[in-house]
Parts: structure tokens; C-alpha cells; sequence
């Protein structure tokens, strides 16, 4: 019980970190700017507004990599952060002898990296990332949060964003691929953020609801130079050499002894070898697995 009221405050602190509006992630790190992005830029020389209409004016990143100015012309935006790009902006400028140049240039519209949440989440859907090194709890946050529906877990699919744009179903991408199990639980009610997982570009994140079977756990998978690679259903005790003997034996030009298994635990990815062949000799112990793990024999170097 002495340990309630820090659970408490840590319970707190991740309620106010999912309270905070999207915006004020951005200012955490600097973004750096990709094709297909869209800028807002203004332009003050000599205290008086240069642009026509005294407006602001939309940029976009085209796929070269450039945006196109009013009295500059093309320049380099792709790779750049936006304190970068102002600073470039600004030196062109003064040497085209405008007086005391003042570029106002921001990101209304983060393009070029995206990533997909979908699932119990009050508004689902595509997001910029903000940031580099966007995390899960942010595009939670950006998305206005978890439904009260929400399972206990998250889904994180590594570079599936085009798997979902072009049409594909978010149940079958958890199985085929190896997303990342992250426990939510541990997340938002603990506020162990031990469980946060750090986004990339295109990733897909899915928070199933609560009555959610994730078959994937319910599997293991035996891959590689195995007579009959495939899914199979997980059965209490099965070890790696017995998975590898229920999808056949192993294939000519089997390399047992650099087996692996792959293991997804509280959103990370874990990596066990084990020589299968000293296994069958008795020379080593055999590996129980786990639900979702995935074993993988691959071909001999000779």
C-alpha cells in the first residue's frame, strides 16, 4: 500500500501528458521538412509587409524537394528543419539588398510523414507527425484519446501505412505481419511509459475493443528451410525442435544449429538463438515458446 500514492501521481501525469493539445508536441524536437509538407510564409523588409494582399502565402514541398518564393525562386526545403529554412530564406534575401528581412515561416500541414491510427480512439484516422520520434502516447493523444471500449492492447505495424491507404484490412495486417504488442494497461493506467513505443513514419497503429481475439497471439509461426512452413495453433509446452517437427522436419540445406526464435513482449522485440541441433543431441536445453512467437530456420551457408 505505501506505493498508492505514487501510482496516483503517475496516474495523474499521463492523464495531463493525454489532456495536452497535439501542437504542443511539436515543440519537443525539431521536424524536419519532406516532400508533399505545406508552409505558411510571410515576408517583412524594411518594416513594411512585401507580399501582395498583405497576406500570408501557402507553400507546398514539391517532389523535388523545393518550395518556390516570390523573388527567390525555387530553393531546397526537403532535409531541412524550418529554422534552417528561414535562415536560408533570410541570407538569400539580404543579398538581393532587401533592408532587415524578417521571414515568419511555419508548417500548416505535416505531409511528408505520416502515420494511421485506427480502432477505439475518438477521432481515428491519418496524422502528420509533428515531430521526429512522434511516440505512441502523442498520436493517442493527437487523436483525442482512447474510447472507454479500448482493449488492453495496441498494435504497432511498421511501415503498413500503404497496406491501409490501399485498401487493406487491419485484422489480417496483424497477422501477417509482426506488429508490436504494446500493453495499455501499463501505458495509461499505470503511466509506465517503460511501454511506449516510438513511432516511425508510415507505421499503423490499431487499438482493438475489448472483445477483440487477436488470433496472431493464439499462433505460432515456423518459418525458413522447415518442410511445411506456416501458422500453426500454440499448444501448451510446445518447444522450438517440436514447432520445427510439426511443420515437417527440417528442409535440405537446413541450417538448425542458427535457428531463432522472434519475440514480441510489452512492445518490444526480442531475438533468441538457439542450436537446434545440439537440442536434438541433447547437448542443450530446448526453448518452450509462447503465443505470437515466431521460429525461423534458415538456409546452411554451404
Amino acid at each position: 500500500m505505501r506505493d498508492t500514492p505514487t501510482k496516483i501521481v503517475i496516474l495523474v501525469l499521463t492523464l495531463i501528458l493525454l489532456s495536452w493539445p497535439a501542437a504542443a508536441f511539436a515543440q519537443k524536437g525539431k521536424y524536419v521538412l519532406g516532400i508533399g509538407d505545406r508552409l505558411s510564409f510571410l515576408l517583412y523588409a524594411g518594416g513594411e509587409m512585401q507580399l501582395e494582399g498583405g497576406k500570408p502565402i501557402t507553400l507546398t514541398v514539391s517532389e523535388d524537394g523545393t518550395i518556390t518564393l516570390p523573388f527567390l525562386g525555387r530553393v531546397r526545403a526537403d532535409g531541412l528543419t524550418i529554422d534552417q529554412l528561414t535562415r536560408e530564406i533570410t541570407a538569400r534575401l539580404k543579398a538581393d539588398y532587401f533592408v532587415d528581412p524578417q521571414v515568419i515561416l511555419s508548417v500548416v500541414d505535416y505531409r511528408s510523414k505520416r502515420v494511421y491510427i485506427l480502432g477505439e480512439v475518438k477521432n481515428p484516422g491519418s496524422y502528420g507527425m509533428e515531430r521526429e520520434n512522434t511516440s505512441l502516447i502523442e498520436l493517442i493523444s493527437m487523436a483525442g484519446g482512447a474510447t472507454e471500449k479500448r482493449g488492453k492492447k495496441a498494435f504497432v505495424l511498421r511501415g503498413a501505412y500503404e497496406d491501409i491507404a490501399s485498401g487493406g484490412k487491419i485484422n489480417e495486417l496483424v497477422q501477417k505481419k509482426e506488429p508490436i504488442v504494446v500493453d495499455l494497461q501499463r501505458l495509461l493506467e499505470q503511466g509506465d511509459l517503460t511501454a511506449n513505443v516510438e513511432l516511425r513514419p508510415d507505421d499503423v497503429v490499431y487499438i482493438p475493443p475489448r472483445a477483440f481475439v487477436d488470433i496472431a497471439q493464439s499462433k505460432i509461426y515456423v518459418m525458413g528451410h522447415v518442410n511445411k512452413p506456416g501458422i500453426y495453433d500454440f499448444q501448451d509446452g510446445i518447444t522450438a525442435l517440436n514447432a520445427c517437427l510439426l511443420a515437417g522436419g527440417f528442409a535440405k540445406f537446413a541450417a538448425p544449429n542458427r535457428a531463432t526464435i522472434t519475440r514480441f513482449e510489452n512492445g518490444k522485440k526480442t531475438i533468441i538463438k538457439i542450436d537446434l541441433n545440439d537440442v536434438k543431441d541433447g547437448k542443450a536445453d530446448d526453448i518452450t515458446l509462447k503465443p505470437g512467437d515466431r521460429v525461423y530456420v534458415p538456409k546452411s551457408w554451404l
